[in-house]
């Protein structure tokens, strides 16, 4: 399959206060790990155009698909690059995450208290069970931490065999002592349609964990069509905006991927284009429209759109999505596709009726744009 590489499309950031994306979150509603079946967490489904609002499962899904509706969703894998190690010199421990490859055969990672370690060090890396196994060298200083040299040794084996599974710091934080064991996160902190061969990313695309296969298997009888794109996510994506004004904030960039059956579809005439999670969202509205690539060709891009409230969509009809933090990225998007009022309301709702938040926690899937003809 040829790939090409296509422009992103961009969208203004109006200039709004970043105190638009405050509210206040009872912490007890954090959730630390999914439910199971994946499928039972719970889903307000917000109907736009009336306000209607009723509270279900993402099991009941199904009932809210037309036949001809296409739902998108982000294949990208997550990698277990988060790390514990101690140098090897004196014993000094630190942990970070291994971020992206880097040179033909290093990544940059995040390095705690960087400051107290050296280029030239000598790590060791710590298991999930207590084992040391691969140690690592310390190359030049990045604005994050180091260039890590591996070597000699398959960086993804590595990660495969010494890495720990990025959850994010607020899970990790809120957890009991003794909850959680790293095979079991791998495993609930994947989605079941996760690419293998797709770039490692550091988060995973959590609106996606809600699906299991059987309800796959419901959608296609509808008959609906399941599209995939690839956003590779960093830590941009979680990254709190601090800035005061949100044209201010400076948008990370993540790598994306349409495949040519994606492009053929979403070039046709059809039902309502519904998004899973945000990460979808930005992987459409990147793209240009017309999509302006060769029959057959995969697109590839970079993208660093920041969807914001007064922006306009022009692909995705529909998103199912978490609750997601304050002051971040995604509800911003959020606020964008619903409205930033709307979205206070919703979220105050969902508090008083013990709805779980998070990468973990439970769903909104927003309806009531028209189809486009």
């Amino acid at each position: 399959m040829n790939l090409v590489v296509i422009d992103p499309h961009q969208e203004s950031v109006a200039d709004l206060s970043t105190s638009i994306l405050n509210y206040t979150l009872d912490e007890k509603l954090i959730a630390t790990q999914p439910v199971c079946p994946r499928d039972s967490a719970r889903m307000m489904v917000v109907f736009l155009d009336s306000g209607r609002i009723e509270h279900r499962q993402v099991r009941d899904l199904p009932e809210y698909l037309r036949a001809g509706d296409r739902l998108v969703f982000n294949s990208t894998r997550v990698a277990p690059v988060r790390f514990l190690a101690r140098r090897t010199s004196d014993g000094r421990e630190t942990e970070g995450l291994f971020m992206h490859p880097a040179g033909a055969s290093g990544w940059s990672a995040l390095v705690k208290k960087a400051k107290r370690f050296l280029e030239g060090d000598r790590l060791e890396l710590i298991r999930p069970d207590g084992v040391s196994t691969n140690q690592v060298l310390l190359g030049p200083r990045t604005p994050d931490g180091f260039s890590i040299d591996f070597q000699g040794v398959e960086p993804l084996l590595v990660l495969e065999r010494s890495g720990w599974t990025p959850l994010p710091p607020y899970i990790l934080s809120h957890r009991i002592d003794g909850e959680g064991i790293d095979a079991t996160d791998r495993l609930n902190y994947q989605t079941c349609f996760a690419d293998s061969a797709s770039a490692p990313s550091v988060a995973a695309p959590t609106a996606g964990l809600h699906f299991t296969r059987e309800l796959l298997d419901q959608i296609e009888q509808i008959p609906t069509q399941s599209l995939s794109v690839e956003l590779q996510v960093g830590l941009g994506t979680f990254k709190p905006i601090t800035a005061q004004r949100l044209q201010d904030h400076a948008m990370h960039t993540e790598w994306c991927k349409v495949p040519a059956k994606t492009i053929e579809s979403l070039s046709r005439p059809g039902g309502r284009i519904i998004a899973v999670g945000t990460t979808s969202v930005r992987v459409l509205e990147s793209l240009p429209r017309p999509i302006t690539v060769p029959s057959g060709c995969d697109a590839c891009f970079e993208t660093s759109l920041l969807l914001s409230p007064g922006c306009s969509f022009r692909w995705v009809d529909g998103l199912l999505t978490n609750f997601h933090l304050p002051q971040s990225t995604l509800l911003a998007l959020v606020g964008a596709f619903a409205g930033m009022d709307r979205v206070h309301d919703l979220y105050a709702l969902a508090q008083r009726e013990g709805y779980r938040f998070y990468s973990f926690g439970d769903a909104m899937l927003l309806l009531g744009r028209a189809p486009r003809e």
